[in-house]
């Protein structure tokens, strides 16, 4: 089986070493220092105190890898269009992708019962072309719920979880997908299966749309802002208006705001992605987890103030940054 993840950050790499580490043969499309550190040492990954090294094919591009069986997007969203547009090597007739992204990809509507008419997310797929690139039968989705950092390129520490999510767009998984969860269980993840992955990625929305966002624009870690009141009680708004806009388009979460809070209080001090980019002036990956929240709500006709305006100070505060880059 021939597999490549595109993207070595601390997701994609984490998933090629414990492919390379289970023997399953691997190639990684990287660049810059973390494409030169994987070339001459392989993929250094940290996990129970002990570092190991696993050998990966590495390269700085897909032209050369031929037709994939399984391609595995580990970029984030703002990266993620463009990568998209460059996968056409290794894209056949039975190529499946499973993407491992954060938010709401741009085939969310793609089998959803309550989807409405419009199905082309703008704040994530502007020209809406993104399915002539890469058709909603070929996708798998993941939900990610783990957390992992690079501690310098192509050195990974997984720091906490070890769960992975996959499932379709359009319900019940195909044999690709079960094979791929065997695949990924023999590398050591604990896989689970759905029939609903778009509910599954609105559940963990729930805590990124709100968390990712007032972290980036407080520098606070999730325990200062779960902790703080007046700040808790700002994200339970904003969680209250997404799990309505959920229940409308057949994305049902059953746990209240101050339930889901509780769950991602007890993972303690924590710094969301969102809040490590900032620190690392990079562009953030706010219209996968609140821009298209707010757009559906808008599709739908219906008012949330709340999410509006965290997402327009989160917008301002992406704008500001590139303007300092």
């Amino acid at each position: 089986m021939k597999i490549c993840v595109y993207g070595a950050g601390a997701i994609g790499a984490l998933i090629a070493a414990r492919l390379s580490a289970s023997e399953t043969a691997v190639s990684v499309i990287a660049r810059g220092d973390t494409l030169q550190a994987i070339q001459q040492n392989g993929i250094a990954l940290s996990e129970g105190g002990e570092t190991h090294y696993y050998p990966v094919t590495t390269v700085s591009g897909p032209d050369n890898l031929g037709v994939q069986d399984l391609i595995i997007i580990a970029v984030k969203q703002p990266s993620m269009n463009q990568v998209i547009k460059q996968l056409k090597p290794l894209i056949g007739e039975h190529t499946h992708i499973l993407l491992t992204i954060n938010g709401v990809p741009w085939w969310f509507f793609d089998g959803l019962a309550g989807a409405p008419a419009d199905r082309i997310l703008q704040t994530i797929d502007p020209l809406g072309d993104l399915r002539d690139f890469i058709p909603s039968d070929q996708v798998i989705g993941c939900v990610v719920h783990l957390a992992a950092s690079v501690l310098s390129p192509g050195v990974i520490q997984l720091n906490m979880g070890n769960n992975l999510i996959i499932g379709e767009p359009y319900g019940a998984p195909s044999e690709a997908t079960l094979r791929l969860g065997k695949i990924l269980e023999n590398a050591g993840f604990e896989v689970g299966i759905s029939h609903r992955i778009q509910q599954d990625i609105w559940y963990k929305l729930l805590g990124n749309m709100t968390i990712n966002p007032f972290s980036a624009l407080t520098r606070a870690t999730a325990d200062r802002i779960l902790d703080d009141p007046l700040a808790n009680q700002l994200c339970c708004k904003a969680m209250s208006e997404a799990l309505e806009i959920g229940k409308l388009i057949g994305c049902t979460v059953e746990q209240t705001p101050e339930e889901r809070n509780a769950t991602t209080r007890k993972l303690g001090a924590f710094k969301t992605s969102m809040l490590q980019d900032i620190e690392a002036g990079r562009p953030l990956e706010y219209e996968a987890l609140i821009g298209v929240v707010y757009e559906i709500a808008v599709k739908l006709g219906k008012e949330v103030p709340y999410i509006a305006a965290l997402y327009g100070l989160i917008r301002q505060l992406n704008y500001s940054q590139q303007q300092t880059v």
